[in-house]
C-alpha cells in the first residue's frame, strides 16, 4: 500500500511542501484546473500528476446551457420585474426580441469532456454547433458540424450567437479572448466562460459590453470564473446590466466529493498494483 510519503491530494501546493516532500511520487488534484500545483518545479520533477477532470463535465455543460437560456429569455430583467411587482411584459419584449437555442449557432472553444457535453446539450436544442480544439484533425464528433484548430478561432467568431470556453488554462490560452476577439464577435452574441477567468481579458471585456448599444459587438456575457477570485466588489463587472454573474459554481453537483474520492480510490488501486492511472496531466501542456 501506497504511504502518505508517496502521494499528496490537494488542489493547491505551496512550492515548501513540494520541495519537503522528497519521496513524492504522485500528486492528485480533486480538481480539473491545475494553475494552483503546476509550479515550474513540480514541470521538471518526475512526480506523476493526475487530475479529476470529467467529474463535472455533465454539469458544468448544464450550466452552460442555463445561463443562455436566461439570457436569451432575459430572465434577469424578469426577476427585477417581479420584485417590483411590475406587469413588464412590453419591456421584456419590446427592446429586443427573445431567443431561442434552436436556430442559434454555438461556438465552442476547446473540446475535452465539458466542451463535448456543451456540444450535445446544445445541438439536441436544434443549434448549429462548431468547436476550436488543439487537434482539429481528430476524428469530428457527432452534432458537430466544424472543428478548427485555435489559430482559427478569429474566423468562426463573427458566425456565432454563442462562445462558450470550455478550455483549459495554459500559456497558449491565456487571453485567448481579448480585444481583436470581441471586435470580431457577432452583433448580438454571448459570451460564457465556465472554464478560467484567465482566458478573458477583463478589461478588454468591460470595455465591449460598457459600449454603447450602435458600437457594441456582443449583446452580453455569462462568468462564472475570473481572473482574480473572488471578483472584488470594485469590478465595474458587477454593475453592467448584461452580464450574468455566478460565484464558480459550475461545476458543483451534489455528489461531487463522492465522485472524487471513488476517482482517487480507483486510481490509488491500480497506483498500489502498478496498473497505467486515470486522468494523467501532461504538465508541460499544463492539462
Amino acid at each position: 500500500m501506497a504511504g502518505a510519503a508517496d502521494i499528496v491530494f490537494t488542489a493547491v501546493l505551496r512550492p515548501d511542501v513540494f520541495a519537503a516532500a522528497r519521496k513524492l511520487q504522485w500528486i492528485h488534484s480533486p480538481a480539473a484546473g491545475l494553475e494552483f500545483i503546476l509550479s515550474p518545479a513540480v514541470i521538471e520533477s518526475p512526480v506523476l500528476v493526475t487530475n479529476s477532470r470529467g467529474l463535472s463535465a455533465d454539469t458544468i455543460a448544464e450550466h452552460a446551457l442555463t445561463v443562455v437560456l436566461a439570457l436569451f429569455r432575459k430572465l434577469p430583467m424578469a426577476v427585477e420585474a417581479q420584485r417590483s411587482r411590475d406587469w413588464a411584459q412590453a419591456v421584456i419584449v419590446g427592446d429586443t426580441p427573445l431567443r431561442t437555442i434552436a436556430g442559434s449557432r454555438v461556438l465552442i472553444v476547446g473540446l475535452g469532456g465539458i466542451g463535448l457535453a456543451v456540444a450535445q446539450r446544445f445541438a439536441a436544442l436544434g443549434a448549429r454547433v462548431d468547436a476550436v480544439r488543439r487537434r482539429p484533425e481528430l476524428a469530428r464528433p457527432s452534432g458537430i458540424d466544424r472543428v478548427v484548430a485555435p489559430e482559427h478561432l478569429i474566423d468562426l467568431l463573427p458566425s456565432a450567437d454563442i462562445v462558450v470556453l470550455a478550455a483549459p488554462e495554459t500559456a497558449a490560452t491565456r487571453h485567448l479572448i481579448g480585444g481583436r476577439e470581441l471586435a470580431a464577435m457577432r452583433p448580438g452574441s454571448l459570451l460564457v466562460n465556465v472554464s478560467r477567468g484567465a482566458l478573458i481579458d477583463e478589461p478588454a471585456l468591460v470595455s465591449a459590453l460598457a459600449a454603447p448599444p450602435s458600437a457594441r459587438t456582443l449583446a452580453g456575457a455569462a462568468l462564472d470564473v475570473f481572473e482574480r477570485e473572488p471578483l472584488t466588489a470594485e469590478s465595474p463587472l458587477w454593475s453592467l446590466p448584461n452580464v450574468l454573474i455566478t460565484p464558480h459554481i459550475a461545476g458543483f453537483r451534489p455528489d461531487h466529493w463522492d465522485a472524487v474520492c471513488a476517482l482517487f480510490g480507483d486510481n490509488l488501486r491500480r497506483y498500489d498494483a502498478g496498473h497505467p492511472l486515470i486522468n494523467v496531466v501532461d504538465k508541460k501542456e499544463g492539462y
